[in-house]
C-alpha cells in the first residue's frame, strides 16, 4: 500500500471522511439484504445505503433497479412468467419483470441473488427483499444498543414512479418522521440523480441532500449534465473517474466543489474492480482521501474503513 499522508483531513469540514456501505456489504452478500447491511454495520460502516423503488401498492422497497431479474430469483417463479414485459428505458428497450407491476406481498415471495459476476453465489436464494421500513428498523435497533449507523438513502427513478401515481417524496419523508430517526441521532442523507426530486424534497424537509452526478453517456440524454456552480444541495455524489485520472494523478474536482461549499461523496469503490492507473482499491482510496473527498461508497466497506482509519 502506498504511504498515506497523515496531515489534517482535507474534507470540507476537516472531519474524518465517511464510509458508506454501498447496498450494504454487497461485495460479500447479495445487495440490499439484511445480511449485507448487518455485515456492513458489524464492520464499522458509518452509513448504509438503501436504494428506494416502489411496488404496485405504493410500498417503498429496497432495490437498485426497477427490474427484478438481476437481483432476485423471479425467473424461477412460474406463477410470474406472464408478467415479463418490455419497456422503453434510458438505455433502450428492455424485457424484464418490473417492480411496480408487483405488490409487496408478491415481492416478499422472492429471494435475493448476487448480481455481480465473479462474486460468490453461495448466498443466493436465502434472503428476502427488504422494505424501507425494515431498514429504518434495523438502524433503530442498533441505535438503541448504542451503535449509530446513518442512512444514505437513494431515490431511484422517482420521476417515473410519480408519473404512475407513486410519488416518493411524502412516503419517504413521512417514514423518516414516523420512525423519529433524527431524535434518535441517526444521520440521514437523501440522494438522487434527478434534480427535480431533490428540489421537491427541499421544499418539505431540511435533511441534507446529495445531488448525484451521472456518467456522461447517461447524463446528457437524461438532462442530468450538472455543473458544480449550479448545485444548491448539501453536496455531490460523483463517480470516481471525476477525481481519479488514469495516469494515477487526481483532478481538482474536489477542491472546486469544496470552494463552492459542497461536500463530495464518491462512488463506487470495489475491491474487485480497480480502474486503470491504480494497482489496487487501496491505492484508489488513498488517492481519493488525499484529494479530500468527504465520503466514499464501497462494496467492501471493511477495506475502505481500514484505509480511512490509517489516515
Amino acid at each position: 500500500m502506498s504511504d498515506i499522508k497523515t496531515s489534517d483531513y482535507k474534507t470540507l469540514n476537516k472531519e474524518k471522511p465517511i464510509v458508506i456501505a454501498h447496498r450494504g456489504a454487497s461485495g460479500l452478500y447479495p445487495e440490499h439484504t439484511i445480511k449485507a447491511y448487518e455485515t456492513a454495520i458489524e464492520q464499522g460502516a458509518d452509513f448504509i445505503e438503501p436504494d428506494l423503488v416502489m411496488t404496485s401498492d405504493g410500498v417503498l422497497i429496497i432495490s437498485h433497479d426497477s427490474y427484478l431479474s438481476a437481483t432476485t430469483n423471479i425467473a424461477d417463479h412460474p406463477e410470474f412468467a406472464d408478467r415479463k414485459t418490455s419497456r422503453e428505458t434510458p438505455l433502450g428497450v428492455q424485457e424484464d419483470w418490473w417492480v411496480d407491476d408487483f405488490t409487496l406481498e408478491e415481492i416478499k415471495t422472492l429471494k435475493a441473488r448476487q448480481a455481480f459476476k465473479g462474486r460468490s453465489k453461495a448466498h443466493d436464494d436465502i434472503y428476502d427483499i427488504v422494505t424501507f421500513e425494515e431498514i429504518m428498523d434495523l438502524a433503530i435497533h442498533h441505535a438503541n444498543k448504542g451503535r449509530i449507523v446513518g442512512l444514505h438513502i437513494e431515490a431511484k427513478w422517482p420521476n417515473y414512479f410519480a408519473s404512475i401515481g407513486h410519488d416518493m417524496v411524502d412516503p419517504l419523508l413521512n417514514g423518516i418522521e414516523k420512525k423519529q430517526l433524527q431524535k434518535l441521532g441517526i444521520p440521514v442523507f437523501i440522494q438522487c440523480f434527478e434534480p427535480s426530486f431533490l428540489n421537491k424534497v427541499s421544499q418539505k424537509s431540511d435533511l441534507p441532500l446529495i445531488q448525484n452526478i451521472a456518467i456522461e453517456k447517461t447524463a446528457k440524454p437524461m438532462g442530468w449534465d450538472i455543473k458544480i456552480e449550479d448545485t444548491t444541495t448539501t453536496g455531490l455524489g460523483i463517480y470516481k473517474e471525476l477525481v481519479l485520472n488514469s495516469d494515477g494523478s487526481t483532478s481538482d474536482y474536489v477542491a472546486r466543489a469544496h470552494a463552492a461549499g459542497l461536500v463530495v461523496h464518491v462512488y463506487t469503490l470495489r475491491d474487485d474492480a480497480v480502474m486503470e492507473g491504480y494497482s489496487s482499491v487501496e491505492d484508489e482510496l488513498i488517492a481519493l482521501f488525499n484529494a479530500g473527498v468527504d465520503g466514499v461508497w464501497a462494496d467492501f466497506p471493511a477495506t475502505a474503513l481500514k484505509v480511512r482509519d490509517a489516515l
